[in-house]
């Protein structure tokens, strides 16, 4: 699942192909719950409009469109936001990235995944959301119309402080790893980087957050802010089906220190790296850095 570095990286780059252009057409695949929003109803207040800036919120984005109504964009689990001239394999089906290589590919053909397009009146590359597993969301909220997916975020990643952090895990017996991934704590985090900040808070993901100390969850809130900056500044991480905006992969897969990295020596010690499941999802660390 993309996850904040991921979506800030979209924002930045899907901005200038979004943003003070005029939509002329719309075109969607037939209504579901990729749709919050009738695609209908998208067609109707959309065309003929703009989006006048694009922020970021947790995972989700929300772009500001003329006359006050807001869209709201969230990648899901293999959501795909990029301009209709982007070029990647991680863009193929799997089948197809198995038979072609990256200097194999013409440019993108939207397919049945393909659920959202935009086109815009300057003619000018247009802008695709494709979802394999449609788990992605749209919805367009009206002037003043409340959110209940972002009223529900905790503090963005990019601004917890140890204190924040420290705050929420009190009387809490569940695993720190799954606070960590709780987006009513800490907005934006998913498995890779609560896996990542754990290695540099020097804390186990099963150990229950109540048992954290002060000390302990600031060294985890800056692991954390260390982490997705370092991952934004490298385009994020492209490790199944996360491509940026203009086709390209992210690199930051190729500095993690424990994610999906079990077995393998931690760089820091040359213990290996040990992979448990935790509330049926998996975390990774290092028996060793990690008490």
């Amino acid at each position: 699942m993309p996850e904040l570095p991921e979506v800030e990286v979209t924002r930045r780059r899907i901005e200038p192909f979004l943003v003070g252009r005029t939509i002329e057409r719309l075109e969607t695949t037939p209504p579901s719950y990729f749709f919050l929003t009738p695609p209908a109803q998208l067609e109707r207040r959309l065309v003929g409009r703009s989006a006048l800036n694009l922020e970021r919120r947790g995972k989700y984005l929300l772009a500001c469109i003329e006359g006050g109504e807001r869209l709201l964009l969230h990648l899901g689990m293999t959501g795909q936001l990029f301009s209709s001239g982007a070029t990647s394999v991680r863009l193929l089906s799997a089948t197809a990235r198995a038979a072609l290589g990256p200097e194999e590919q013409s440019e993108f053909q939207p397919d049945r995944h393909t659920h959202l397009r935009l086109s815009f009146t300057d003619g000018g590359p247009g802008v695709f959301f494709r979802d394999v597993r449609k788990f992605g969301k749209v919805q367009l909220l009206a002037v003043g119309e409340a959110s209940e997916r972002l009223d529900r975020l905790g503090k963005d990643a990019l601004e917890v402080e140890g204190c924040d952090l420290f705050r929420a895990t009190r009387k809490r017996t569940v695993a720190i790893k799954n606070l960590m991934l709780d987006q009513s704590v800490i907005a934006g985090t998913g498995n890779i980087y609560a896996d990542e900040c754990l290695f540099f808070g020097g804390v186990r993901p099963r150990r229950r957050a109540a048992r954290v100390t002060r000390a302990e969850c600031d060294r985890i809130a800056e692991g954390l802010k260390r982490v997705m900056r370092r991952s934004i500044e490298t385009g994020g991480s492209s490790i199944s089906d996360y491509v940026a905006p203009d086709g390209s992969d992210g690199a930051y897969q190729d500095e993690r220190r424990v994610y999906a990295r079990g077995g393998e020596p931690c760089h820091q010690c040359g213990t290996p790296i040990r992979r448990i499941v935790i509330g049926q999802r998996s975390a990774h660390y290092c028996p060793a850095c990690q008490k």
